[in-house]
């Protein structure tokens, strides 16, 4: 049930949740490929991870960089898709069409290439573990963008579910989380968002990415879990 041994390609495993997850399969003794948009990123990423890591530049809005990726990396266990830029937050009105589809082209897009091209290199007892987040199910004020990018997620993860079986396909849907997912926010605003979202959750603080990586890590293991959605959100959805 563990990863000792296997081979576990983190999309997005060069910061906040993705990083996490990478950390957490390889103390669990995988062999752990990160992919991210930026070679220094990259480099940071490897200087901390065990010997035997693999890191590698990847767009994954570039369809051919993907499929070459995924060309040139071979076999291995579990794909772990957690790229994306910053949040979109803004009023209906004020959102950029084109700033939009940036967006989902890196979060909705860019996860459906990596399974098109990366899920046949999966060997058997393998699986996919796809991003979402709760504005899907609980919207925040200006949240249309990430809430449309939330509900197609978890919809293409129970359609991969039965089109790739018996290859298992999930997605994690954390909730608010300290990561670089809201770097675009001004710091004032950034601060008083985590602020008033740890007074306000049932657990009392705010998420950490390693409190969201064992839920991947999870999936990853759990070979009868397939087509599922696990909300990792201190409760933030009840509230």
């Amino acid at each position: 049930m563990g990863l000792q041994g296997q081979r576990v390609v983190v999309i997005g495993g060069t910061s906040g949740i993705g990083l996490a997850v990478a950390e957490g399969a390889a103390r669990e003794g995988a062999r752990v490929v990160v992919a991210s948009r930026r070679q220094e990123s990259v480099d940071a990423a490897l200087k901390v991870r065990p010997e035997g890591s693999e890191g590698q530049v990847l767009d994954a809005r570039d369809e051919d960089a993907v499929r070459a990726f995924f060309t040139g990396i071979g076999a291995y266990d579990h794909l772990v898709y957690t790229a994306g830029d910053s949040i979109v937050l803004e009023t209906l009105a004020a959102t950029d069409i084109a700033t939009a589809r940036t967006f989902l082209d890196t979060r909705l897009w860019g996860a459906y290439a990596a399974v098109k091209y990366g899920s046949g290199s999966i060997r058997p007892g393998g699986s996919v573990v796809l991003t979402t987040g709760t504005a899907g199910r609980r919207p925040l004020p200006g949240s249309s963008v990430a809430s449309a990018l939330c509900g197609a997620m978890e919809s293409l993860t129970r359609a991969l579910a039965v089109e790739l079986a018996p290859v298992r396909v999930n997605v994690v849907s954390p909730g608010v989380v300290r990561t670089e997912l809201w770097r675009g926010l001004p710091e004032t605003v950034r601060e008083e968002l985590y602020r008033s979202s740890a007074e306000s959750l049932p657990v009392g603080r705010m998420g950490e990415p390693a409190d969201v990586a064992e839920a991947y890590l999870y999936l990853m293991r759990g070979g009868y879990s397939t087509g599922s959605v696990v909300v990792v959100d201190g409760g933030g959805t009840l509230v």
